[in-house]
């Protein structure tokens, strides 16, 4: 059988056994094709070698490594199809890696612009006219001058006990994923704005029997996120901050990138963001690479 219709007796078992669909058979028609271009004798007769060239030429175009996978994985279905039909008596890809995916960046903001929301979290507090202004403008400067200094989680943030602020500790225990408990730190300013929250919430006689700090009518009996990180990004618009790019969870990266550019220890940002293993972690590890390029080339004696 040539190499043609090695291909078509191919489409045609994904079509029939696996239920593939036209697009699905288009797509894997160009792949199977494309990779056929490197290799003089048909991709049937292929090696490794010839599949390995024919990756990094699709690297080369610029293809993301999601698409590379993806097209390597169209030549192994071709590959395990023909040795199940005893077409090949080996799989030349069982030995190409596929291209790793790449981790995306966690999404962060700079000191400056997380600063110009803490202060205008302040200044709405001091600003409010009302009770019901004040009540939310006091809740909500608590609950992002905890979020900046403990780094939680915002399902976390949400649901932490009263006891959390009445200790008015410089750390206290939270309970995580998994129900693993850690210790995080609260700044003099986290304090300070959870004892004007507790003053505030101490006037309300509905909240006197909730267990959780941020109490509210809601199933769960605490603030849902969703109101928060609506709340958050109505912050960030008074503060001239890009509402598109602020949410809960990048104020929690704000967190430990900050850490790591002022000289904290990947191992305890681990801890502190309550990561089980540091490969998480170290999707950071662009900001110690930034820092350190930055300490060498203004402190070792041969930089420029």
């Amino acid at each position: 059988m040539k190499g043609a219709a090695r291909l078509e007796a191919f489409l045609e078992m994904m079509s029939a056994e696996r239920g593939a669909s036209a697009n699905t058979l288009e797509a894997y028609r160009r792949d199977l094709e494309d990779a056929a271009g490197f290799v003089d004798g048909g991709l049937a007769s292929a090696n490794a070698d010839d599949i390995r060239r024919w990756l990094d030429d699709v690297a080369a175009r610029g293809f993301a490594r999601s698409s590379q996978a993806r097209k390597l994985s169209a030549v192994r279905q071709f590959f395990k199809f023909l040795y199940v039909e005893g077409m090949r008596t080996d799989d030349p890809t069982g030995i190409v890696d596929t291209p790793r995916k790449e981790r995306p960046l966690p999404k962060t903001m700079g000191e400056d612009a997380v600063t110009r929301l803490l202060e205008r979290a302040e200044t709405d507090r001091q600003m409010a006219e009302n009770d019901a202004d004040r009540l939310a403008a006091c809740r909500l400067h608590a609950l992002v001058e905890t979020l900046y200094a403990t780094g939680l989680r915002v399902s976390e943030l949400v649901s932490l006990p009263l006891t959390v602020a009445l200790r008015d500790e410089r750390f206290f225990v939270v309970r995580g994923k998994g129900g693993k408990e850690r210790m995080v730190p609260l700044s003099q300013k986290a304090r300070a704005a959870l004892r004007d929250w507790l003053e505030i919430r101490a006037q309300y006689a509905s909240f006197k029997d909730s267990p959780f700090l941020f109490p509210a009518t809601s199933e769960s009996g605490h603030l849902p996120r969703q109101v928060f990180a609506r709340e958050l990004k109505g912050l960030a618009s008074r503060a001239g901050v890009p509402a598109a790019k602020v949410s809960p969870h990048v104020l929690r990266h704000a967190f430990a990138s900050h850490l790591l550019q002022n000289g904290a220890d990947l191992r305890a940002v681990q801890q502190l963001l309550g990561h089980a293993d540091i490969s998480t972690t170290q999707i950071y590890t662009h900001v110690l690479e930034n820092r350190l390029v930055e300490l060498v080339s203004q402190h070792h004696p041969l930089a420029d």
